[in-house]
């Protein structure tokens, strides 16, 4: 029996509106979705990230030009390392979207490798030393006339982190530009008697029994506003004495700074936010013991955390109160696994 050609055409129009209707639905969701560097669990959060800064902050927005949200600039301070230096101004060549290195050098007296360096270019990303008049652990915390960028990537000079991380990182902080956005989470624990404890986020809670949560992002691995390094230098006199009579914890002040800033221009939702944003890392290597000089880290020291959790007491009494809050966001490339172990770093 031989079908009537019209038949066909019939058969072929139920087939072509069913595609078509297809296809406009599926443009219509793609048009709706972030941007390829937004997706995934930075994405979405992102999306979410957006809207809600919008509200909070209408008069202070921490981006000033479209091109600066694209690059970042990296601050690394050194002292007696020169030859890891070398191995990491090499590894971050390759990562996307840096614009400059800076390199704090406190090697007081001692001559930059920067004929070194500049005799095997060209290279791709500039680098900029900053020679310093004293060995000070606050010094990375200028605001340098160099910097072009809203965002800094702040960086130990024993820390290598892999390119994918950082490139995931730098993405999260474009949703969260108003914190610090980092690898190495750690928080405060109140005793009974009032009395703060620095520890790592594992650390339980006598009050809750609790742990993994987290009250800081240290910034020796970590993304920020470069307007941090600003309100930084217009802390109290004490803070800046604290740092320079301990020789550490920086990065507790700078923590405090944050979340004071975060609360002032929150008040209108009346919603306590966390100075930082956890991104699990993939690959975060530490190159200490590659230093030919043998010099150790101030983690090593015994006082170490006994002078951190000192300085937690203290800035609380600069302040007049403990302005940090608690949050258990972790942000990460691959889901949510478990969290990882940062015991080893102060």
């Amino acid at each position: 029996m031989r079908v009537p050609r019209c038949c066909f055409g019939v058969r072929r129009t139920y087939l072509v509106w069913p595609i078509l209707l297809i296809l406009l639905v599926g443009a219509a969701l793609t048009a709706l979705l972030p941007p390829a560097e937004d997706q995934g669990a930075a994405g979405v959060l992102g999306v979410l990230r957006r809207a809600t800064a919008s509200k909070e902050f209408p008069a202070q927005s921490l981006h000033t030009d479209s091109s600066e949200e694209d690059k970042f600039t990296v601050i690394i301070q050194t002292y007696n390392r020169t030859d890891v230096l070398l191995k990491l101004l090499n590894h971050y060549q390759a990562v996307p979207h840096l614009q400059k290195i800076i390199i704090v050098w406190n090697n007081i007296g001692e001559q930059t490798p920067l004929k070194l360096w500049n005799s095997l270019g060209p290279h791709p990303v500039q680098v900029v030393f900053k020679e310093q008049t004293s060995n000070q652990m606050r010094n990375r915390l200028q605001s340098f006339s160099e910097i072009d960028t809203d965002a800094v990537l702040m960086l130990d000079d024993d820390t290598l982190i892999s390119v994918p991380d950082i490139s995931f990182a730098f993405s999260v902080w474009k949703q969260f530009p108003d914190q610090i956005v980092g690898f190495v989470p750690r928080k405060h624990v109140s005793t009974p008697g009032g009395v703060y404890t620095y520890g790592s986020f594992e650390l339980q809670d006598p009050e809750t029994a609790g742990g993994d949560r987290y009250s800081m992002v240290l910034i020796g691995a970590a993304f920020f506003h470069r307007r941090y390094l600003q309100l930084f230098q217009e802390q109290p006199q004490a803070v800046h004495a604290l740092v320079d009579e301990t020789q550490n914890c920086d990065d507790i002040a700078m923590n405090f700074a944050v979340a004071l800033y975060l609360r002032k221009h929150s008040k209108a939702t009346r919603v306590s936010r966390p100075s930082g944003v956890f991104v699990k890392p993939v690959d975060l290597r530490n190159l200490e013991k590659d230093a030919s000089s043998g010099y150790q880290g101030m983690w090593h020291r015994p006082e170490h955390l006994l002078q951190r959790s000192y300085c937690l007491n203290r800035l609380t009494q600069i302040y007049g109160f403990m302005p940090l809050c608690f949050s258990n966001l972790m942000v990460s490339q691959f889901g949510f696994p478990s969290y990882a172990n940062h015991k080893s770093r102060g």
